[in-house]
């Protein structure tokens, strides 16, 4: 599988780039912003791994460009910055994980592990219908398309892929946790709020303006999308 390591600081990349060819993977190292975005054109990657801090452009603004390229490209970001609020704008990036500097190699590798097993998985899945849709809202997965009542809603790429668990799940109480493992993946930090801001968001966009509701909360138990409450 092909990896590109988006780093500007030699030593890390280099340390990266070892670690991960031991367990396999095809590695291809940038040192800034402008030519991973080339090279994303290029080559067919699985993962791309990028820090935040880079020249020119910074791995906030690179991964909004790539995820309008590439939805399905999977990002793990990392950073010395470890704030609620710079993850959460790490994750509206359309990162699909966030590790804070410094980490155990060890738990990249695992993280990657269930990044692309999640990915596989929800491949399989888009075979078999890449549109949603309930009552009057749709969605689009190939395009990352949502309208309601015909009005388009743009979402941010973890909005996104929260919403299609949600509907996918429509009907059926959804505990944090298990909006934790299939939205964040298994290394989600239950301490944290993340979930219940992200529900805000799509409330906002969703259902805020429409008199029909769809998503709810269940004092004590979780979240539940649905129209007959």
């Amino acid at each position: 599988m092909k990896v590109l390591i988006i780093e500007d600081n030699a030593r890390v990349s280099a340390l990266l780039k070892r670690g991960l060819e031991s367990q396999g993977y095809q590695i291809y190292i940038s040192e800034d912003a402008e030519d991973a975005l080339v090279m994303v054109d290029k080559i067919a990657f699985e993962l791309v791994i990028t820090d935040i801090m880079l020249p020119n452009m910074n791995g906030i603004e690179l991964s909004k460009i790539i995820k309008q390229k590439n939805p399905d490209l999977p990002i793990i970001m990392l950073t010395a910055l470890g704030t609620i609020d710079e993850k959460i704008e790490g994750f509206d990036a359309g990162a699909d994980d966030y590790m804070v500097k410094p980490f155990e190699i060890r738990e990249l590798y695992a993280r990657i592990k269930a990044i692309l097993l999640r990915k596989s998985t929800s491949s399989k899945k888009n075979e078999l219908s890449d549109h949603i849709e309930y009552k009057d809202l749709k969605v689009d997965k190939n395009t990352h398309r949502v309208f309601r009542n015909e009005k388009e809603i743009s979402l941010t790429p973890k909005e996104f892929k929260l919403l299609v668990f949600l509907m996918s799940n429509a009907e059926r109480i959804l505990t944090r946790d298990e909006i934790a493992e299939n939205v964040w993946g298994n290394h989600f930090d239950t301490g944290t709020n993340y979930i219940d801001v992200y529900i805000a968001y799509l409330r906002k966009k969703i259902d805020k303006d429409f008199d029909e509701k769809l998503i709810h909360t269940k004092p004590g138990m979780g979240f539940i999308f649905t129209d007959q409450l």
